[in-house]
């Protein structure tokens, strides 16, 4: 099949590289020229594992292709993909200035049938709204589709080439085959293709990330009580997530979620229920108590140092939002590093890919090339990420690197004893603290 995939952002970019490796003629669109230029050198614009090798395969072998030109993009495409930013807005409303622009530009450059597919995450109703821009201008038939994605950053690739599911809104017969098609490479081993009508399917996208960001913010505030009562989160998550009714994933407690999906969709779905009368108790108190849970480890390292932090120099292990990924959108990192360094400390920091992001935004503060070398002569570690490279590293040398032997985990990397045996002060999220300082 011939495919246009307008946006080259991470679902952009996964999508049109993982269609041209089941053999389609692939064709991405993006307004930024230096990235596609970057993009037809060869040079990949983001990390995502196991995404490169697809990405230059599929270059190679002609498959895959990059234009500024949405007109040469789309030509002769029997399936267009909207794969848009839809950033949140003051009020929490996903903002739908791109898919709707460009959806007005479509009208008048379709020259024949096209399937027009809603791949960002956008509210109810947005795909009745892309087909009254496109009809606007439009002279030839189309259908608009539905079809969320459910890419974890950091497994996006596995992600899409064995979903667990194809969620697709239409009520069209002829967009329904022309999808049918699409997939069939990807669900050979069983795995459905759920139609649906186009406000179910773009409901599904928002439920799903939202009850995810809920299993998190539960978990937290188990952690959360399991420090006043004495109990040990970990055991509980253990205790809890063999039964099949609940599941082990999405069950470990820390300093909350980030990332570009779950705070925008949970904001998002928050505000359509409130533009529907409905008031959605849940996802206020979910976002709030991630909004106090990214900050946890601020006052005990307040407290640690009785106060005053000027003049620290505190470590960073971790800016990404998580392992495997650059994105540092929405990680708890930036808004814990900026809290510090407004308290007058310095902050010395590695990670292994999202440290170029992080120049962009926050200067004054040290990149490190090592994770060891973040610690040299430093007052203490902070850890933001759980990067696998860190969950087992030279204690020994940590402990002479650091100016005094504490670690102050957001991540819960290591096991309590060990942190004994080792000699650290150690507090983590929802266990007990290890060696703590205990105040006057």
């Amino acid at each position: 099949m011939k495919i246009a995939v307008v946006g080259t952002g991470y679902v952009g970019l996964v999508t049109g590289t993982c269609f041209a490796e089941t053999g389609n003629q692939v064709t991405c669109v993006d307004i930024d020229a230096n990235k596609v230029a970057r993009m037809q050198n060869g040079e990949i614009p983001i990390y995502e594992p196991g995404l490169d090798v697809l990405f230059d395969r599929n270059i190679a072998e002609d498959r895959l292709k990059f234009t500024t030109n949405l007109e040469e993009g789309i030509q002769d495409a029997e399936v267009i993909f909207l794969a848009l930013p839809t950033p949140p807005g003051e009020d929490g409303s996903a903002d739908l200035k791109y898919i709707l622009g460009v959806a007005n530009d479509l009208g008048p450059i379709l020259k024949s049938y096209a399937v027009i597919i809603d791949k960002s995450t956008v509210p109810v109703g947005t795909a009745e709204k892309v087909h009254t821009a496109i009809a606007a201008n439009a002279t030839v038939d189309f259908d608009v589709v539905s079809n969320p994605e459910f890419l974890r950053e950091g497994v996006a690739v596995e992600d899409f080439m064995k979903p667990d599911r194809v969620v697709v809104g239409t009520n069209s017969d002829r967009a329904k085959k022309v999808m049918e098609k699409l997939y069939a490479p990807l669900v050979r081993q069983g795995n459905p293709v759920i139609f649906m009508d186009e406000r179910s399917a773009e409901m599904t996208k928002y439920a799903a990330n939202s009850f995810l960001a809920l299993k998190i913010t539960f978990m937290n505030e188990i952690a959360n009580l399991c420090e006043k009562v004495g109990a040990n989160v970990d055991d509980i998550r253990r205790g809890i997530g063999t039964d099949s009714r609940i599941g082990k994933r999405f069950l470990f407690a820390g300093i909350g979620y980030g990332g570009s999906c779950f705070p925008k969709d949970v904001q998002a779905l928050a505000k359509t229920s409130a533009d529907y009368g409905y008031d959605f108790r849940t996802l206020r108190s979910v976002m709030a108590v991630n909004d106090d849970q990214k900050k946890k480890l601020l006052p005990i390292v307040n407290d640690y140092f009785s106060g005053d932090l000027k003049g620290k120099t505190i470590a960073v292990w971790g800016l990404a939002f998580k392992p495997y990924t650059d994105d540092i959108r929405e990680a708890p990192a930036l808004e814990n590093i900026k809290a510090l360094l407004d308290a007058g400390a310095n902050i010395t920091v590695y990670d292994p890919e999202a440290m170029d992001n992080v120049k962009k935004l926050i200067p004054g503060i040290t990149y490190c090339h090592t994770a060891y070398a973040a610690l040299d002569d430093a007052d203490a570690l902070m850890i933001f990420t759980e990067w696998p490279q860190f969950r087992t590293p030279d204690f020994e040398k940590m402990g002479k690197l650091l100016k005094e032997k504490v670690i102050f985990d957001g991540r819960n990397l290591y096991e309590l004893d060990t942190m004994k045996d080792q000699g650290f002060t150690y507090y983590s999220i929802g266990r007990e603290a290890v060696n703590p300082v205990v105040l006057a």
